[in-house]
Order: C-alpha cells, then structure tokens, then sequence
C-alpha cells in the first residue's frame, strides 16, 4: 500500500517538515510476473542453443497488435441458431489489472479463471461470487480441463512450464529438445486432448504427449493464439495472426492436413466449440467470430462498448451462456505488482445464447 513518509527536522526555534512521496515497490521477478518481464529471464535464455524468436511485428508495432479499426455498433444482431436479437452483455466479475484469462467452464454453471497477477486460479459463479480454488500457479495464465477431468495451466512466469493442477499436482511439460520452455517465448494458450496430451500457443504450436516429450507441430506463419479441438477431437484448430488453421489429429497426437478454415478481419485471439461443432473465435476487428467447420462464417457477436474481448467459453445450467474476458480500456496508473505504466482491467461478461457449448468438456 503507498502511504507518505513524513521526514521532521528540527533547525533551532523552527521545525521544517518535508513529505516524500513514496515511489511504487518495483517487483522485478516471481511469480505475477510473465518470464519477459523477470529480471532473471536472461540468465535463464542464456542458455539457450537458440535465442528464441522475436516477438510479433504486428504493423510495425513490435510485440502488440496494432489499434483494431473502428468497431462495429454493440447492438447483438440476431445469427440463426446462434443468437437471438438484442441480447445484451452482462457484467459478472471484475478485478483491476491483468486478472483474468485463458477461462472454462466449472461444474457449476460458472467459469475458472486463470488470475495472472496473483497466480491464482479463481471459481466465479453466474451471481459474481469468486472463490480461489488453486494459489502459486506461477503466473498461470490459460486453462483447460479434458474429457477425463484432467485440469492444466500454462505457467507464464519464469521456467514457463504445462502443469497439471488436478486431479494429480505435478509438471506436465518443462522442457523443449532439452532446453527450458522459456526458449521458445512466450506461452500463451492450451487446449487438452482426452488421451491426456495437451496442444500449446507459445509463438508457434506445440504439442505435449501424455508423457511431457514437446513436439513442435505444424506450419506456422505468423503468431499463434487461441486453440480448441473439436467436440470428436478429431480436429484441432489455432488462430495464426489473421487466420484460423485447421488440422487432423492423428492417434499418436500429431497432426496433419493442414488448412486455412477462415479468414479473418482482425487478429484472432481466444476460441471455443459449441455441440454442433461451430467454431467461436474472438477477433479484434469485430468481437466474436462464429464460424462453421468448413469455414463459413455464420456472423458476429459485438463485443461490450469500449472492449476488445479474448478468451471465451461456454457455461451456465444448460450450457447456453457465453463467457468472455472482455479488455477494458487501457489507463495509466500502476500496473500489476506496483510496476508503473497502463494498466489493463479484465472484466468477466456473459451473454444469453440460442446454441449450446460442447457438454463433454468444459470447454
């Protein structure tokens, strides 16, 4: 907490007081910190055999996606099947800073989100109650949980690593070709197979077995992003700048037939799966995408006024509730953990939908 220090100082018949402001504590390194912003990281890339890439430059604005264009108006239009018209977005939860990412859906009719700044995973229910449910995630910052019950988390902090939160607590992967995670930059987001296997976003795709042996898999262009497999998980598909790819999963995990599914107007960020197969990509251009399998796209769901919305997922009774993380707009002030600079507030909204999540997995 910032609080004044008052500095008293006596000079003969007359005393002077002076008020130092007190600066913001800078944490440089832990946990709420992604591996980038660790002062360690570099001892750690030191290792590398090779430094990892690059990030992104999206328009010329390296490692951030440029402003999108203009969004549409936020009046829901109706989308047959999908969508009826004039649904409105629901504010459930909300916590300043960057609170909240890569969500799913709990047994409840809730969502689990993934608290980067404080490494812990929380339980927000539809009336708005949180609850931690899992600490000392390291910086977790994506879930997703398989047909089998399984939960992992993708560790951003230093030594990033897959772990797995539930039932059993213990690393699924650590290490690339021998060399840690944090060689590969940054980990983004997850998706987790049945067989116990799990695909991740870490610039390119990669795939970890039941066994923790990464693989790199496919051929990617641009930057990777949200990734979902279909219901059957026959079919997995990640956002790759302004596309989404699509892929054959063979039984061995790996992957083949590559394809482009669909264009789209902005940059692709989180996705979900709905029983029917249809794809739901949030896309900084529009909202949310909703696209079918074999990529034609059904229409757009405008996000809450004044957000660029990312992760989603499916919930409620019935699984005809939309969540999203919705971005609110960036303000400056301090940061998370004290550091200064904009802070980015992630709110948890919902939305009332005609189609129904995939009821086979939370997500």
């Amino acid at each position: 907490m910032r609080s004044p220090v008052l500095l008293a100082v006596t000079l003969g018949l007359f005393s002077v007081t002076v008020v130092l402001a007190q600066t913001p504590r800078k944490v440089t390194e832990g946990p709420g910190l992604k591996a980038n912003e660790d002062a360690r990281e570099p001892a750690v890339l030191a290792t590398c055999k090779t430094p990892p890439p690059a990030p992104p430059n999206f328009g010329g604005n390296r490692g951030r996606r440029p402003p999108p264009p203009p969004k549409p108006p936020t009046r829901v239009s109706a989308i047959p099947d999908i969508i009826a018209a004039g649904q409105h977005w629901k504010a459930v939860w909300h916590e300043r800073g960057n609170n909240a990412d890569g969500i799913i859906a709990s047994d409840d009719g809730g969502v689990l989100v993934a608290q980067q700044d404080n490494s812990d995973v929380v339980k927000v229910g539809a009336n708005g109650h949180a609850s931690v449910v899992y600490q000392d995630t390291n910086t977790g910052g994506a879930l997703s949980m398989n047909k089998q019950g399984q939960l992992f988390d993708a560790e951003r902090g230093l030594h990033e690593a897959i772990w797995e939160l539930a039932p059993q607590h213990k690393a699924l992967a650590l290490t690339y070709q021998g060399e840690p995670l944090d060689c590969l930059g940054g980990l983004n987001d997850l998706t987790a197979a049945a067989n116990g296997g799990v695909y991740f976003t870490q610039g390119k795709l990669y795939y970890a077995s039941p066994d923790g042996v990464v693989s790199q898999v496919g051929d990617i262009r641009t930057f990777t992003n949200g990734i979902i497999l279909s219901p059957d998980e026959q079919t997995l598909y990640v956002t790759d700048g302004n596309t989404l790819q699509g892929f054959s999963v063979q039984p061995n995990g790996m992957l083949t037939n590559q394809h482009t599914v669909a264009m789209l107007k902005g940059f692709g960020d989180g996705s979900t799966v709905d029983s029917q197969g249809r794809i739901y990509v949030s896309d900084s251009a529009t909202g949310i995408d909703v696209i079918t399998p074999d990529g034609q796209l059904l229409g757009s769901i405008p996000p809450p006024k004044g957000t660029d919305v990312i992760s989603l997922a499916f919930s409620g009774r019935d699984k005809k509730t939309l969540y999203a993380v919705a971005l609110l707009p960036r303000h400056k002030g301090l940061a998370h953990n004290g550091l200064p600079g904009d802070n980015l507030a992630g709110e948890i909204v919902a939305i009332p939908m005609l189609s129904q999540g995939y009821d086979g997995r939370a997500k």
